[in-house]
């Protein structure tokens, strides 16, 4: 399983032929820049999952994360709305619910008896991270790692067809493998799960920017340094265009015959007059202004 957020990435995944594309609410940071998963909305997951849909539309099992606020009521049948929209709205196939407490399970076992199909996720939980005191692994001790267990099977029992399992450590990870009879997808969750997942933007290196370096997760491998190359590409481009490089003759393929350069001549010609005198009262008036000075147009604006 890969996260995917758009059109591209979602034609990327699917052409290399992975089974499950996750619409994660991780889209919050690797896409819209927030420092945590929260303050994406579900309106704006619909939207990305549409996208999505589109670059994928056939082969993947495409699973939508629903968002914080959007499933936790004490009341699931506003959940259950809100499942059928990523389903209905965004073009998803399942969705993805963080958490597995009874009130997670009940919520869980509600979406499934309405026909959504519904995807768990216990261990580390985003959404939660105000409550787990931020972004740490789970079940490194005994007691919490038989808690997950509990977790993982509450959500199996309540109908769920798979479960992600989210940082912690790897023997526990194979535990609850061994235990539950539906899969589970592994991140940073060691070997023993049944399938893993990462995000699209961290495996493949597509952010350069060294805020983004120092927060890659640890556990996470690059199979690429895409976002090198996408900075090395506009680099260049803006190197070609200052020293009028580009655009050659090559890349200014659309040409008029001689006869119709002449006639635009001809036609040039007939209110070239015109044209001198608007150019000047513009000048005029955007030098009257300001205007050359705010927006830096001609030359060095202090001098």
């Amino acid at each position: 399983m890969v996260t995917a957020y758009d059109y591209p990435s979602a034609v990327h995944v699917d052409r290399a032929g992975i089974d499950i594309v996750l619409v994660g609410d991780s889209c919050a940071m690797v896409e819209l820049g927030f420092e945590t998963t929260q303050p994406i909305t579900l309106d704006e997951m619909i939207h990305h999952c549409k996208a999505v849909k589109r670059g994928a539309p056939n082969r993947p099992l495409l699973v939508g994360d629903m968002p914080l606020g959007s499933y936790e009521y004490e009341d699931s049948d506003v959940a259950l709305r809100n499942a059928y929209r990523m389903l209905k709205d965004g073009g998803m196939d399942a969705v993805k619910l963080e958490g597995g407490s009874a009130a997670r399970a009940n919520t869980t076992k509600k979406l499934v008896e309405g026909g959504v199909a519904v995807m768990g996720h216990v261990g580390l939980t985003p959404q939660a991270i105000s409550v787990i005191g931020g972004f740490r692994a789970q079940g490194r001790t005994a007691t919490r790692a038989r808690s997950l267990l509990d977790e993982a099977m509450r959500l199996q029992d309540a109908g769920a067809f798979a479960i992600v399992l989210e940082c912690v450590p790897a023997n526990v990870a194979k535990v609850i493998t061994d235990t539950l009879e539906i899969p589970t997808i592994g991140i940073g969750a060691g070997a023993g799960t049944s399938g893993q997942v990462l995000v699209f933007h961290d495996m493949l290196g597509m952010l350069s920017h060294p805020h983004h370096e120092e927060f890659v997760p640890k556990f996470c491998k690059r199979y690429a340094r895409v976002g090198h190359y996408i900075t090395k590409g506009l680099e260049e481009f803006r190197h070609d265009v200052e020293q009028g490089d580009f655009p050659s003759e090559e890349y200014s393929p659309y040409v008029m015959t001689e006869e119709e350069k002449e006639a635009f001549d001809l036609l040039l010609a007939k209110d070239e007059e015109d044209r001198r005198t608007k150019h000047d009262e513009t000048i005029k008036k955007l030098t009257e202004a300001d205007e050359y000075e705010q927006l830096s147009l001609y030359g060095d604006k202090d001098k």
